[in-house]
């Protein structure tokens, strides 16, 4: 699904990322651990379009999608969760999904009864405002609105950040269910360790901008992993 092949990126004359491959398949979680500030969030900006790299290539189902705008990747099915969620505060519930409609054509735009499934608060509060919401349930709605795009790739970056642990545990519900559908690859970025080694099935480290540990979960061995995440 994902391929991502020796990636560089560039922000100004500082070099974010190194070489950086990671590949994500359907029907799988792949985590991106790491320390703050050291090029997860950069390399998640990479695959959806929104720093452009400047060696290697991203390639989605074969195709490369380097050079496409960010709008041109949703279309190809990638869906992004942004660190801080951003939410239009003065939409409603019911508009900020809907605002998921954009990459799709006009057959296919309806919000899908799973999300509401997967997030019940959002049916319960499709007339409020985003702003109205708690941290939690607007994390849900950032989610739920990425849903409603058919992503075929689901780019996730750290979800659990400020969250109470109830919505924790659901949104590690609705992961693991979409992961179970075997429709779409999920690439998470996380800080936190144990949630994220629970959901994933493949993992990569990273440090100053490399990828220093990766493998299938079955082959992590947690203390080293640790290491790296350590300050």
């Amino acid at each position: 699904m994902l391929k991502v092949e020796g990636i560089d990126l560039y922000y100004g004359a500082a070099k974010a990322l190194r070489g950086v491959s990671l590949e994500a398949e359907p029907g799988a979680v792949t985590t991106v651990l790491g320390r703050n500030g050291v090029g997860k969030t950069s390399l998640l900006r990479a695959i959806v379009g929104q720093q452009p790299i400047a060696k290697g290539a991203i390639r989605l189902n074969g195709r490369d999608i380097s050079g496409l705008a960010p709008y041109d990747r949703a279309r190809a099915g990638v869906a992004f969760v942004p660190q801080g969620r951003e939410i239009f505060p003065l939409l409603t519930v019911k508009e900020n999904l809907e605002t998921g409609f954009a990459p799709l054509k006009r057959g296919d735009r309806h919000i899908q009864g799973e999300i509401f499934d997967l997030f019940p608060v959002l049916k319960d509060m499709l007339h409020r405002r985003g702003g109205d919401l708690s941290g939690g349930q607007q994390q849900q709605l950032a989610i739920g609105r990425a849903l409603v795009t058919r992503p075929k790739l689901l780019v996730l970056d750290e979800p659990t950040e400020g969250i109470q642990p109830s919505i924790i545990k659901d949104i590690g519900r609705a992961i693991t269910y979409l992961r179970g559908k075997g429709e779409m690859a999920i690439v998470l970025v996380e800080q936190y360790f144990e949630w994220a080694r629970d959901l994933c099935d493949a993992y990569a480290v990273m440090d100053r901008g490399q990828v220093v540990d990766s493998g299938p979960r079955a082959t992590m061995v947690e203390a080293d992993v640790l290491k790296w995440m350590s300050v």
